[in-house]
């Protein structure tokens, strides 16, 4: 197997681009907070030898594919399975932070895993396998108000209280535990013409994989921390594939690059300076030919910033 044909890193020449100021000093280290199946990881070893990376995932699968993909840098790179929220233990002083957010492609490509709408497979979505709850318990135990809540707020699904009315119906005949019984729940709960509008399982398996993963809890974690960790002059960047992702890193990038000099002062002191400078105009996304080469880009929302100071 080669392990480059199973995984196109998105964006990825930005990606190096962005970071590759933060990374010119021999020792320097990366931090690759969503190491996933080691893309992004390994072009950046290869342009700067002098670097050290520390990969991050809580993918056990994952894991063991990008130590093989890194083998040869292997007194280079330390892996960690762990939660990226966690990333404030790894990541002191670093030059550079990677995060490439959402379900990865080794996720998605694993029919058993039942992360895709369109495999049927067991209802599991847990992207550290060893430990958790699976989208069935959650299907199965969460209240029809519960299942409402996670489908409105993290699949921003309009249908959220007629699919959980359905489910709920349907668990009370037979257990939902895989993910073809999930979406042919959802297919009879749509409207025909909301079909028309995109496929009716998205949202909902959308919204089931990130309950799943605490994923949103654990973003808002790990931004702010992230940034905390960077040396001054570190760079990070992150990658979002969602509306609810993406809208958390604008706000931290944000809050980080304001001043924080009360209203009306007429000199703002060191303390209150922005920490952090943007490095990219909003979002960026993937051109037109990458979108066409890769599918997974065509959603993808890029930001960067730069810390120019420690906090007060």
């Amino acid at each position: 197997m080669n392990l480059r044909d199973i995984h196109t890193p998105v964006l990825l020449d930005r990606c190096v681009e962005l970071l590759a100021p933060a990374l010119q000093e021999d020792g320097a280290v990366l931090v690759d907070a969503t190491l996933g199946m080691g893309g992004h990881s390994e072009a950046l070893l290869e342009r700067f030898p002098g670097i050290r990376l520390i990969g991050l995932d809580r993918d056990t699968d994952a894991l063991k594919i990008a130590g093989e993909r890194l083998a040869r840098f292997r007194d280079r790179v330390t892996l960690v399975h762990t939660v990226y929220d966690e990333i404030g233990l790894h990541a002191q002083g670093a030059a550079g932070i990677l995060f490439d957010l959402g379900v990865s492609s080794l996720q998605l490509d694993e029919a058993e895993r039942g992360f895709a709408y369109s495999k049927d497979a067991p209802l599991d979505m847990r992207m550290d396998q060893t430990k958790g709850i699976t989208a069935a318990e959650v299907i199965a135990s969460y209240s029809e108000g519960n299942l409402r809540r996670i489908f409105e707020r993290y699949g921003e699904e309009k249908l959220a209280g007629r699919y959980a009315r359905f489910i709920i119906d349907a668990r009370q005949k037979q257990p939902i535990t895989r993910s073809g019984e999930l979406v042919d729940i959802l297919v009879a709960a749509t409207p025909a013409a909301a079909q028309r509008s995109g496929h009716p399982a998205k949202r909902v398996f959308q919204a089931l994989r990130i309950e799943v993963n605490a994923e949103l809890n654990v973003l808002a974690d790990a931004i702010p921390a992230a940034m905390d960790a960077l040396a001054v002059g570190g760079r990070i960047v992150v990658m979002s594939y969602q509306s609810l992702e993406d809208r958390l890193v604008k706000q931290a990038f944000a809050a980080a690059s304001s001043s924080t000099a009360p209203a009306g002062l007429p000199v703002e002191l060191p303390e209150h300076a922005p920490r952090f400078r943007i490095l990219t105009k909003g979002a960026e996304l993937a051109d037109d030919e990458e979108r066409a080469r890769n599918p997974r880009a065509i959603p993808v929302r890029l930001r960067a910033a730069e810390k120019v100071r420690e906090s007060a």
